[in-house]
């Protein structure tokens, strides 16, 4: 997993690791999700990617829109 940059230095997103047709996000929280085209559609898969890669606006994104997750793993 990469680390989250975390540059508004409030994210709840510790890391993320983005796949071709997927990306997991880890929570402070330690509870990874994955969220994937099928679960919660390409666009906002991609615009996660696009997110996680800045290293802001994720957690915001992910409360606002609340993506469906098509896997979590619990800390």
């Amino acid at each position: 997993m990469q680390p989250y940059k975390n540059r508004a230095g409030k994210s709840g997103v510790l890391a993320y690791e983005i796949r071709p047709y997927s990306i997991v996000v880890r929570f402070v929280s330690g509870e990874d999700y994955e969220y994937t085209y099928q679960s919660a559609g390409r666009d906002a898969v991609e615009a996660m990617k696009r997110l996680a890669t800045a290293g802001r606006g994720l957690s915001t994104y992910i409360s606002q829109q609340r993506p469906l997750y098509a896997r979590k793993r619990a800390a």
